[in-house]
């Protein structure tokens, strides 16, 4: 391992993706991350932890758990398929949100003709109120003082 390391992460053929700290991180506060990133430490083996639920996406979620130590500043070392930043993850599967279909269904409703209004209404509006003129003069508006009170 090279010096300065914190975590190690890799593969174990009993206990699946495993995680173990270096003696340069306390104990402590090492198993308080790996429990974050749903490690658990394994019985009988001392700073070895295991991923919960490996079933359960394992290699792309112990993947994370090393990018997020990395984020934190951590130095992490980790086995080739479980680095991201040396392997590339699996493509994903894309599912159609539908956005494309919509899009064209829109677009063909306003291609076309309307059915709703197919001749312009016959009635007419009915006779709006006139606007009065606008005055040709401004008002002049006078305040007057209020003696003896406190003035604001």
């Amino acid at each position: 391992m090279q010096p300065g390391t914190h975590f190690a992460f890799g593969t174990h053929d009993t206990h699946g993706f495993v995680a173990s700290h270096t003696s340069s991180l306390p104990a402590h506060l090492a198993h308080w991350y790996l429990e974050r990133e749903h490690f658990e430490p394994i019985p009988g083996e001392p700073g070895l932890y295991r991923l919960s639920e490996p079933e359960r996406d394992g290699r792309r979620r112990t993947r994370q758990a090393v990018d997020d130590l990395r984020l934190l500043g951590y130095t992490v070392q980790a086995d080739i398929r479980l680095d991201p930043a040396v392997s590339a993850s699996p493509p994903r599967p894309v599912r159609p949100n539908g956005l494309q279909e919509r899009r064209r269904r829109l677009a063909q409703a306003a291609a076309g003709r309307t059915t709703q209004r197919s001749t312009p209404p016959t009635t007419s509006a009915p006779a709006a109120r006139p606007i009065p003129p606008k005055p040709t003069y401004a008002p002049t508006v006078h305040l007057t003082a209020a003696g003896g009170g406190r003035s604001r």
